[in-house]
């Protein structure tokens, strides 16, 4: 009866993952659709393209109607003096305005644009890096949970077939109750943390939905992530280090926009129309054209300060670059560092999971002949599972020490 109720919890634990097998492209693939944020920069992107047409746009002669009427009545004498106010007059009137700007302020602007466009992709490309890192990292986690959960089957149901031999030899008083009732608390034991594995194997999976975007409470049993170590980028391709490079351009075109400002300025228009105060009325089509200019000559010092406040930015930017670039550099070395340092573990682990396997074999055909001694096997089993866990452990935090290291490769 009792191995029969083993064999129905261990079907309900796995019932979840019996359906259907979830991967890691799976999540990120989801993720990367389901982001507001990414959708929101890939917006911002796509109206930085449209400033930039507004922009050409602006730069182009820009035509405009207009048409005024006004009746000023003299009424017994009163009303207003009809030489300022001609009385009557009505105009409509197509004008033509075009600003005159050099092909490198011109560029200058648009450059200005083209910085902001390009910093929006960055922005979206550290987004996809940070989403990307979480949702392997929360995979990683759940994954590790499922074999914790595997293996604590697998134990259950080597001590349940223990528990059937020292049953039926306990009852031919080859072992006494008390051993018996010890190695059954061991078993209830890893029942319980069975039970407990597998709830916090849903509530991680539970994670991993919520993180890509997923509504959807059922588990589903996943796939072993393919997660490889990866040669880092250069810094100078690096998305990581592209802030501090078009900070620079950025500076640097602010600079040229503030000479450009303080350059003449000019625009010429025209119009051509209607215009009458109805004394001639049929002879008043006509047309007009000119011009301003404005030269600057003295500003009070500002164009100086402006520049002295983009050279106090460029300080700031190369002090956030060297201290920068001195924490990536410590970040990579020490993951590199740790990642080693588990490669050397596991050599070890391996060899004390082969003795520990080899005495479970030893004790379990001694157990046949009642020439064990139960708190013999019970603490093999324990120290059995104590390896076996740290070997999940150690794989798993492998696994996310790459995961962070592969964050810097792009």
């Amino acid at each position: 009866m009792k191995r029969f109720l083993c064999v129905v919890l261990c079907a309900s634990v796995f019932s979840f993952s019996a359906a259907q097998t979830k991967t890691l492209e799976y999540y990120l693939e989801t993720a990367r659709n389901n982001s507001p944020l990414l959708k929101d920069i890939k917006n911002q992107i796509s109206s930085a393209r449209i400033d930039s047409m507004r922009l050409r746009a602006g730069l182009k002669p820009q035509v405009n109607g207009t048409g005024a009427g006004l009746v000023a009545p003299v009424i017994n004498g009163y009303g207003y003096a009809g030489p300022i106010t001609n009385y009557t007059t009505l105009s409509a009137l197509v004008g033509v305005n075009q600003q005159i700007i050099g092909r490198n302020y011109r560029n200058a602007q648009l450059a200005s644009i083209a910085l902001q466009q390009d910093s929006l992709v960055n922005a979206s490309q550290l987004s996809v890096q940070d989403l990307k890192k979480a949702i392997i990292g929360q995979y990683i986690t759940a994954y590790g949970d499922l074999q914790q959960v595997k293996f604590s089957n697998d134990i259950i149901d080597l001590l349940s077939k223990e528990e059937e031999v020292l049953k039926k030899l306990t009852q031919n008083n080859v072992y006494r109750q008390s051993d018996y009732l010890a190695f059954l608390v061991t078993l209830k034991q890893q029942q319980i943390q069975l039970l407990q594995t597998r709830t916090q194997y849903k509530s991680d999976f539970a994670t991993l939905n919520y993180l890509a975007g997923i509504n959807d409470t059922t588990a589903f049993e996943l796939s072993e992530p393919k997660v490889e170590r990866s040669v880092l980028t250069y810094e100078a391709n690096s998305i990581f280090f592209a802030k501090f490079r078009l900070d620079s351009l950025r500076l640097a075109n602010s600079s040229s926009l503030i000479d450009y400002a303080y350059k003449p300025k000019a625009n010429v228009f025209a119009d051509a129309g209607y215009n009458t105060d109805f004394v001639q009325p049929a002879k008043n089509f006509g047309t007009s054209a000119g011009f301003n200019l404005t030269i600057p000559i003295y500003d009070g010092g500002q164009r100086r300060l402006l520049h002295k406040k983009l050279q106090l930015q460029e300080e700031s930017r190369q002090y956030y670059k060297y201290f920068y670039t001195k924490q990536y550099h410590q970040q990579i070395d020490q993951l590199n560092q740790q990642i080693t340092e588990t490669d050397k573990l596991f050599a070890q682990i391996n060899e004390q999971i082969k003795y520990d396997e080899t005495l479970i074999k030893v004790d379990t055909q001694l157990l046949q002949t009642g020439d064990l001694k139960i708190s013999d096997l019970i603490l093999a089993i324990n120290n059995y599972l104590t390896v076996k866990n740290l070997y999940t452990q150690t794989t798993i935090n492998r696994l996310q020490l790459i995961n962070q290291l592969n964050y810097w490769n792009k």
